[in-house]
């Protein structure tokens, strides 16, 4: 079935051009209509119910699709649910939450029934198929988080890239020469999640720009596991002076507790920063440095680009929002 983006595609112009052909709202030019009337005719182009929305008949309600799948951190990614249930809100609408693992079956589901007015898109993967499925809609989507391919969809995110190269800067600018990223469970990377392989890469890639020699591991559930984690990122010579941390609270606070067992201290041996964290790092033992994950920052803005396609259509883009870094003491110079 033909969409506005095809229609669009066909005619050579934006989609909010042949928004405001087929509505009337503003004035075309004649040869423009034309061409979007040739093209509608073309590709049997018929506005569904969801189009029918724009004029007003609404359901008030946001289909938030997040599936539980078995290494899904909960206490994060509901935070999101929590974060986007807050932002719809102030717009007067609820949320519908989807949490099948089979993503797109339940998405179909509700939109192919008009159930809902919009959709949020979130835990992300680099190869989603959920991100196919909304371009095919005539509904407004966003995505938090950011696939391989952002063709046609509206997505918003925590720059990781930034936030990685943020953490690796206040790192080399005190001196550090050997930093390591201890990163999420393997199966994390494994399952394609966008954001940590993000953060993972623009890690290494900025430690050798800076000059570091730069380390990674994976931050497993298991104590055992985070503790052959921390030996390695170590290293043999005990040469490790800056520490990274991206991943649960569960595997940090390990991580600290492990490092404290060995004899060294933070910041005195060992300089640690927290990033993309959901929790509060000022509750550690010693505070950590942070850059957090702020789920109300994304979501807000990720639920206001969904209303306002309600209104017209939003071009596609990708808006990424700076990173923070909040000091609690944990990085002092080598």
């Amino acid at each position: 079935m033909a969409t506005i983006k095809d229609v669009a595609s066909a005619a050579g112009v934006s989609i909010s051009t042949v928004s405001y052909a087929l509505s009337g709202k503003r004035a075309i030019a004649e040869s423009t209509r034309r061409r979007i009337e040739d093209a509608v005719r073309e590709l049997d182009y018929r506005p569904n119910a969801g189009a029918r929305m724009l004029a007003g008949r609404r359901t008030y309600i946001l289909a938030v699709t997040e599936p539980l799948r078995p290494d899904t951190y909960t206490p994060a990614h509901m935070a999101f649910v929590l974060a986007v249930a807050t932002a719809a809100r102030r717009y007067d609408y609820d949320v519908l939450l989807l949490t099948q693992e089979e993503a797109d079956a339940g998405l179909r589901r509700v939109t192919s029934s008009r159930l809902v007015d919009g959709v949020i898109v979130l835990d992300v993967l680099r190869d989603d198929e959920r991100a196919d499925l909304v371009r095919s809609l005539d509904l407004p989507a966003v995505l938090i988080g950011v696939p391989d391919n952002t063709d046609g969809l509206v997505c918003v995110d925590l720059d990781f890239e930034a936030a990685a190269r943020l953490a690796v800067d206040r790192l080399a600018d005190a001196g550090h020469l050997t930093v390591g990223l201890l990163g999420h469970p393997a199966s994390v990377y494994e399952r394609g999640s966008n954001f940590p392989p993000r953060f993972r890469d623009a890690f290494l890639e900025h430690a050798a720009h800076r000059g570091l020699e730069a380390r990674f591991a994976t931050g497993e559930h298991d104590p055992a596991q985070v503790r052959a984690a921390v030996t390695t990122l170590l290293g043999p010579d005990g040469d490790l002076t800056g520490l990274v941390m991206h991943g649960e609270e569960q595997t940090q606070r390990e991580a600290l507790t492990y490092v404290a067992e060995r004899g060294l201290t933070v910041p005195g041996d060992l300089s640690v920063i927290s990033a993309g964290s959901t929790f509060d790092t000022s509750t550690f033992d010693p505070p950590l440095d942070v850059i957090p994950l702020v789920p109300g920052a994304s979501s807000e803005r990720a639920v206001e680009l969904a209303i306002a396609q309600l209104s017209e259509p939003v071009e596609p883009r990708v808006e990424l929002l700076a990173p923070t870094y909040v000091d609690h003491g944990s990085v002092t110079p080598r």
